[in-house]
C-alpha cells in the first residue's frame, strides 16, 4: 500500500510541474506556446489519474496520520492540476474564436505606435470586419464605446491616466488625434496583447474607444474583452 501512496504523491507532483512549467517556460521563450498548450492539456490528465490514485490508496489501505495528510495533499494538488486546464477550456467554448475585440465595430481605431512590435506576430494588425464583428456582438454585447461628460482634452488626461493604472506599458500617444496605444502582458503565458484607446469629443461630452488584440492564437478565451470591461471600470470609477 505504501507504493500506492508514493505513487499517488509522485503523479500528484508530476501534474504541479506539468502544469507550472507550461507557463513559466512559455513566458521564457524556452518553447513555443503550441507546446506550452499541450502541456497544459497532459497536465490537466496526469492531475486526474493522480487525484484517482490518491483517493484509490485511502479507500483500500489505513494510513498513518502522515500518510494521510501526504495523500490528501496530493489529492488537493491533482485537483487543482485538473480544474485549472479544465476551466481554461470551458472558458474557450463557450467564446467565439476571435482575438480582436473592439467597442466600435465600424469604425475600430488603428494600431500605429505598436505596429513596428506586431513584425513577428502571427496575427495582422488590420481588422476582420463583419467576419467577426457579428460574433463579437452576439458574444460581448456588453463592450461598448464609453461616455465622458467631459471635454476630449479631459476625457484624454483621464484616458491615459486609466492605462498607467492597469499596469499596461505605454507604448506611445498623440493628444491631438486622442489616440493612446499599449501592451499588456497576461499573467500565465506572458502573452502581449496589444490596446489602443482613441479618445473623440461628441456632443457637449466625449467618447471613449477601445480594442484589444492578441498577437499569437485564434482564440483569446475571452481575455480581451475582459481587458475592455476591467479598463472600462477603471476609467469611470473614478
Amino acid at each position: 500500500m505504501k507504493l500506492l501512496q508514493r505513487l499517488a504523491l509522485l503523479v500528484a507532483l508530476l501534474g504541479l510541474a506539468m502544469l507550472v512549467g507550461s507557463g513559466v517556460f512559455t513566458r521564457l521563450g524556452v518553447w513555443d506556446f503550441r507546446f506550452g498548450f499541450t502541456l497544459l492539456r497532459y497536465a490537466a490528465y496526469v492531475g486526474l489519474a493522480g487525484a484517482a490514485l490518491a483517493l484509490l490508496a485511502l479507500a483500500v489501505s489505513r494510513p498513518k496520520t502522515g500518510a494521510m495528510v501526504s495523500l490528501f495533499a496530493a489529492l488537493l494538488v491533482s485537483a487543482a492540476t485538473f480544474a485549472l486546464p479544465w476551466s481554461l477550456q470551458r472558458a474557450a467554448r463557450d467564446v467565439p474564436p476571435i482575438h480582436d475585440i473592439t467597442t466600435d465595430t465600424n469604425d475600430p481605431p488603428r494600431f500605429v505606435d505598436v505596429l513596428p512590435l506586431r513584425i513577428d506576430a502571427s496575427n495582422g494588425s488590420d481588422y476582420a470586419g463583419d467576419s467577426i464583428a457579428q460574433l463579437q456582438r452576439a458574444a460581448y454585447p456588453d463592450v461598448e464605446p464609453i461616455m465622458l461628460p467631459v471635454t476630449s482634452a479631459e476625457a484624454f488626461t483621464r484616458a491615459y491616466a486609466a492605462a498607467e493604472r492597469m499596469g499596461w506599458e505605454l507604448v506611445g500617444s498623440d493628444s491631438a488625434s486622442g489616440r493612446i496605444e499599449a501592451t499588456a502582458t497576461t499573467t500565465w503565458f506572458g502573452f502581449k496583447d496589444d490596446v489602443v484607446i482613441r479618445v473623440r469629443g461628441e456632443g457637449s461630452g466625449s467618447r471613449v474607444d477601445v480594442r484589444s488584440m492578441s498577437r499569437v492564437g485564434r482564440s483569446d478565451v475571452g481575455a480581451n474583452a475582459a481587458r475592455i470591461r476591467a479598463y472600462r471600470k477603471e476609467l469611470t470609477d473614478r
